[in-house]
């Protein structure tokens, strides 16, 4: 048996088994008993099986290194009959009677060396006469990609690599059962892909290493690529549909901007892991697919010069948003828009996400949001069926998601429904209290412009007004201290006295009940109004009376924003 001895599961039998030495041996009962379906596929040369005969050197005692053996198994999922077999000696082996014959058809591998590493081979998942061959020589300084195609049970091969396009020797190659132009090759230097059945070839750069891609699946319930290279790694490509389309309908390359279909998205709850907590990077773990709604964006290459090209133009051409952003709306079942967001894009393929929430409201806030800020994000959304609708300039597209529950938890929808109801209900307390801050910043902008006003007063009325001034400022940085520490603190500053912090708590305590508010949850909601009611009776008392007196003080002025200028006189 080889080190990587082959092995396959029988696509007919849940517990039927391939394995393979120099024999193909075959189980019906998941391993407990076997029986040989094939004679030696191998050359059986002797002289490559004397591994005792070392010149001297120890003797490798672990059985690492037989050779002429079988390094693939494939059989086909259309006919039960058809196995095909590679060996490590240059050998491909096929029968079409499950065992009782077999063809060497090694000879038909035009440009192979005799003797080349066949390690991989790749069946159709429709026609059982399809398969892709892999073939490899680099133990002996070969490293040109060879991957061989037929359709016809081996009467003819093709080298579908092209040697221009592909570096490094071929190790592993998929094709999609759904879009067969489709094609997945892994090599010495990475990861290479094609839309167009193999006549031409792209590495694929964003986020994989040129790593020795050695073995290559598609799920075919979640449609993610899976990648398992040389260096013992296991990598995820989440949801090859949008490549399929590309495959099955090529003139998608040629659209400006295109928004693929969206897988389902999940609730997911997320908990840390059992063990070591904080390691660094003494225990090694992957990562988790993002969480959200997955949302795929081709963009056309050469799209940012399209603004550039209708500025030149006298047609009406569509152009792309100066700054590259795509707007996405999310609509509920009724239609109503419940969350909008914005994303840069790329050129290329884009992966956008959105985090199965809507629009929330904003929390008091010294910082101004931008004019073109994005809605401040809410809580997440209920299970149920969502369109995102897509705009980019003058193009636009629209796909809908799917959002299910963590099937894991036992939460009921009525559950969800009452938390998501008291979530709105908080808000409205959320958006009184920041109405409130916001007049207190409108306050300060109202003293700053003043100031700038009163610059031609005479000097009596200046220091009256500033006085005035000085003393609303105090008492405005009074009230600002009713929602959060003093602006300017070093160090870590927390307060739980404050305004902001009461909301933060009762927003967790929302949060971390299973449905409605439970008793710990009523309680410091039920303290959040209370103190925010406090607090806007204060705000509410200072701007009918202190910043209401300012404001009749500075409306009594005389004064004009412009100085008065005598002539200038020459003296004669």
């Amino acid at each position: 048996f080889n080190w990587n001895a082959a092995i396959a599961q029988d696509p007919f039998n849940d517990c039927g088994l391939y394995f393979a030495s120099q024999f193909l041996h075959y189980s019906t009962d998941c391993g407990d008993s076997w029986e040989i379906l094939s004679p030696d596929l191998t050359t059986n040369d002797t002289t490559k099986q004397k591994q005792g005969e070392s010149g001297g050197l120890t003797i490798d005692a672990t059985g690492a290194e037989n050779y002429t053996t079988i390094v693939a198994i494939a059989p086909s999922p259309v006919d039960e009959d058809v196995i095909w077999v590679g060996t490590d000696d240059g050998n491909l082996q096929l029968t079409q009677d499950k065992g009782k014959t077999w063809i060497n058809l090694a000879d038909r591998l035009k440009g192979a060396n005799p003797g080349s590493w066949i390690p991989y081979i790749e069946v159709s998942q429709k026609n059982a006469g399809e398969a892709f061959i892999v073939v490899n020589d680099y133990r002996r300084n070969d490293f040109t990609p060879m991957v061989f195609h037929t359709d016809d049970f081996g009467k003819t091969f093709k080298n579908i690599v092209n040697t221009d396009q592909v570096r490094g020797y071929a190790e592993s190659i998929v094709q999609d059962p759904e879009a067969p132009n489709l094609l997945f090759l892994g090599t010495d230097n990475g990861l290479y892909i094609s839309i167009d059945g193999a006549k031409n070839w792209t590495r694929w750069t964003n986020g994989y290493p040129a790593a020795s891609t050695i073995d290559l699946k598609i799920h075919p319930r979640e449609h993610d690529l899976i990648i398992g290279t040389f260096g013992r790694a296991a990598w995820i490509l989440d949801d090859i549909r949008p490549l399929r389309a590309m495959a099955a309908n090529p003139e998608i390359v040629a659209e400006e901007v295109a928004l693929f279909d969206a897988p389902d998205a999940y609730l997911a709850a997320y908990k840390s892991y059992d063990g070591f907590h904080f390691p660094a990077d003494g225990i090694y773990m992957g990562e988790n697919r993002r969480s959200g709604a997955m949302l795929t964006v081709w963009r056309k290459p050469g799209h940012q010069d399209m603004k550039k090209e209708k500025e030149e133009s006298d047609e009406d051409t569509p152009a792309a948003p100066k700054d590259g952003k795509a707007t996405f709306r999310v609509l509920n079942s009724a239609g109503d828009t419940i969350r909008t967001f914005s994303n840069k894009l790329d050129t290329g393929m884009n992966r956008v996400y959105w985090p199965l929430n809507r629009n929330g409201v904003e929390y008091p806030s010294r910082r101004d949001r931008r004019p073109d800020a994005d809605p401040p994000g809410g809580p997440s959304v209920l299970p149920g069926t969502y369109t995102i609708l897509m705009e980019f300039g003058d193009f636009s597209d629209e796909t809908t998601v799917t959002v299910k529950a963590d099937p894991r938890l036992p939460f009921t929808m009525a559950q969800m429904e009452a938390k998501d109801a008291a979530y709105r209900d908080f808000e409205q307390v959320i958006e009184k209290a920041t109405a409130g801050f916001n007049q207190l910043k409108e306050v300060r902008r109202t003293m700053k412009r003043v100031s700038g006003a009163i610059e031609n007063l005479d000097e009596a009325a200046q220091k009256e007004t500033k006085d005035k001034m000085k003393a609303l400022t105090k008492e405005v940085e009074r009230l600002e201290q009713l929602y959060m520490m003093p602006n300017g603190l070093k160090g870590i500053q927390r307060s739980s006295d404050n305004l902001n912090s009461t909301l933060g708590s009762a927003r967790r305590y929302i949060s971390a009940a299973d449905g409605a508010p439970n008793q710990a949850a009523q309680r410091a909601i039920a303290k959040a109004k209370k103190d925010t009611q406090t607090v806007l009776e204060q705000i509410n008392t200072f701007m009918s009376e202190d910043f209401k007196a300012f404001r009749e003080h500075i409306e009594g002025l005389d004064f004009s924003l412009f100085k008065n200028f005598d002539p200038i006189q020459m003296n004669r």
